[in-house]
């Protein structure tokens, strides 16, 4: 059986977010409400899915070619499974199956953490 998640396809220099649980609580002990973390402009979250990335312009632009030439990417840095750091404004947050995640333009990622080198 597939993964629901599995079905989507991000489109170029997109990336989907799952945003990681945030702590409830401050250091000193009080309890924040839910609400809090969805309005800081820096939130954090796994990548679970990147787009093929940016277009690069083709060679021929000429209509009555009956062939097309395959587009060509520059591949995103970012991976998945990657920890991103990224600003909330830039985010479109959706649900999917009951799920809240985040698309994301790669421009707007400000810094990722990766366990493999």
């Amino acid at each position: 059986m597939v993964n629901d998640i599995d079905k989507l396809i991000v489109i170029g220099d997109r990336v989907l977010i799952k945003p990681a649980t945030a702590v409830q609580r401050t250091q000193s002990g009080l309890y924040l409400p839910s609400t809090y973390k969805d309005k800081e402009d820096i939130q954090s979250g796994y990548i679970l899915k990147c787009g093929p990335g940016y277009a690069l312009p083709g060679g021929d632009d000429e209509d009555w070619k009956s062939e097309r030439q395959e587009v060509k990417y520059l591949p995103l840095q970012v991976k998945p499974g990657d920890m991103a750091l990224y600003l909330q404004k830039s985010a479109v947050e959706i649900k999917y199956r009951g799920e809240k995640y985040f698309i994301v333009p790669q421009n707007a990622i400000l810094l990722v953490e990766r366990d493999e080198f």
